[in-house]
């Protein structure tokens, strides 16, 4: 049977909430304070095994350098289809607010992103299952445990998947530098954000398949953002958008 792992309180505390299948509950000696009782006392109302284990049999185990002293087994995170997150919208009678990383490498920007989309209200997440990170267990810990609530697909194409998205009444924002001002740009409507990786950005193939680019204005010396940064501003003023077009409605 396969296994994952995650590390950290906030991971683990947020797997049990979710209803994730753990195995085992692995705690440091010592690690006996603040949140560990509630995840202990958790742990036991719904039966997941609890082992302390030496300071050295423990870092031998952990992945990552942020796990708290607390790390757990658990099963493998389950990635969904593109239209399980359309039918989530529309299951909420919301327009549905989608967001695309195009080959984004780094998992201390693929956790931030997840915990900014849960915050933002977004009905999933759509990487590449080529050059991109999947979820492991530092992008689950970067997360704070979002990662146990967000939808995420992974799909063999971006470019197709952005036509189909559109296909089905979706407009395609692409975040890049030379486009319009994000605060003159009606948000509203369906919407997939596309953030594209570290490196290189959206990429031209990318480019050419969105509706529009928007870019975030700016003053200052250095003339881009990181994709985590850029992904909170720009979720932040849809939602923004889409507040205020309700309150009017109201």
């Amino acid at each position: 049977m396969r296994k994952d792992q995650i590390e950290g309180r906030n991971a683990v505390m947020e797997a049990i909430l979710a209803g994730r299948p753990i195995y085992k509950i692995y705690l440091k000696k010592g690690e006996r304070h603040g949140v560990i009782f509630r995840i202990m006392e958790l742990a036991r109302e719904k039966g997941i095994p609890l082992q302390e284990v030496d300071a050295d049999a423990f870092y031998a185990m952990v992945r990552t350098s942020g796990h708290q002293g607390i790390c757990a087994a658990v099963s493998p995170r389950e990635y969904v289809e593109v239209d399980d997150i359309l039918n989530h919208a529309d299951s909420l009678k919301e327009d549905p607010f989608i967001m695309v990383l195009n080959e984004l490498t780094d998992p201390q920007n693929f956790g931030s992103i997840i915990r900014t989309a849960d915050c933002f209200g977004v009905h999933g997440i759509i990487i590449s299952k080529n050059r991109a990170c999947g979820i492991t267990p530092s992008v689950v810990k970067v997360s704070a445990g979002a990662a146990e609530y967000m939808k995420i697909a992974r799909v063999t194409n971006i470019a197709s998947t952005l036509e189909d998205l559109k296909n089905k009444g979706l407009w395609v924002m692409g975040a890049d530098a030379e486009g319009r001002d994000c605060f003159d740009v009606d948000l509203t409507g369906p919407i997939a954000l596309v953030i594209g990786g570290e490196d290189k950005g959206l990429g031209r193939l990318i480019r050419e398949k969105c509706d529009m680019l928007i870019r975030i204005p700016m003053k200052g010396h250095i003339g881009s953002l990181n994709a985590a940064v850029a992904a909170s501003i720009l979720g932040y003023d849809i939602i923004r958008q889409r507040l205020s077009k309700n309150a009017g409605k109201s």
